[in-house]
């Protein structure tokens, strides 16, 4: 397939290394029984891989004119069924679209990195696992990282992450200014007794990250009254001077309880 044109505006970095690729596959687990769902085939690369251990393949890409061209390069998986390739934003994709258990793959443009975890994490039909290409230092932050944040606690309240490996800029055209790795995010899981507590926890996470700089307990008078949020930082067992990166989830999920009830 020809090195399409990336566009800026949708983040796009093509990965060009099949070994990388291959590495990828590996380590989401990928075999003939599996379905899976593939963000941003762009050149179709990683496409190819999923195809060769995969038993399906759900393939969202946003760039009409990319089109084309997958469905030249894999014309007979998809006359076979073994392709299905959407044109869409997947930020407006419905994961019930697919029946039964899949695994997300993908190499998700920076930009959007959050967004896309969240969506998926949060989904009425998650995935069994998650295998993402994404900026180095936002894996490191997520699964290795000894202080906590906004992002690394959203992945760990529904599963488990791993840093897996690093991919240096060359595998890509063009070349990103910075290295990417692989996080992987398994046994997943949906951790909240209803959507109205979902929905109090992350309140209580932004509100909580709202002003980095200031003691957490601070940054909760905005979500509860102040004599509340300390009875709640006492049921957590947190001290009152603690900032929001060195609380780990389960004192989180304390301080939620707590302020919800």
């Amino acid at each position: 397939m020809r090195h399409p044109f990336a566009k800026k505006g949708l983040g796009q970095h093509f990965l060009m290394h099949r070994q990388t690729s291959e590495r990828i596959v590996a380590a989401a687990g990928v075999s003939a029984a599996d379905t899976v769902l593939e963000i941003g085939p762009g050149t179709g690369i990683l496409t190819r891989e999923l195809l060769n251990k995969g038993g399906k393949v759900y393939a969202v890409e946003t760039d009409g004119e990319l089109i084309p061209q997958l469905e030249e390069t894999f014309a007979a998986e998809i006359a076979a069924g073994r392709l299905i390739l959407i044109h869409t934003d997947v930020r407006e994709f419905d994961p019930k679209e697919i029946s039964g258990p899949y695994l997300l793959v993908a190499n998700i443009p920076y930009y959007i990195t959050g967004e896309i975890v969240r969506q998926f994490l949060s989904a009425a039909h998650k995935p069994a696992s998650m295998t993402l290409l994404v900026q180095k230092e936002v894996a490191e932050r997520v699964a290795r990282s000894q202080k906590e944040s906004l992002l690394s606690l959203s992945v760990k309240a529904y599963g488990t992450p791993k840093y897996e490996f690093t991919v240096p800029k060359g595998a890509f055209v063009p070349a990103p200014k910075v290295d990417s790795a692989v996080l992987s995010v398994r046994n997943i899981q949906t951790p909240f007794r209803n959507e109205a507590a979902e929905a109090r926890f992350f309140e209580i996470l932004r509100a909580g990250f709202a002003h980095k700089r200031k003691r957490l307990m601070k940054n909760l008078e905005t979500v509860a009254g102040k004599e509340e949020v300390r009875g709640a930082f006492a049921a957590a067992g947190l001290h009152e001077d603690v900032r929001p990166e060195d609380v780990p989830l389960g004192s989180w999920e304390a301080l939620a309880a707590a302020l919800t009830s």
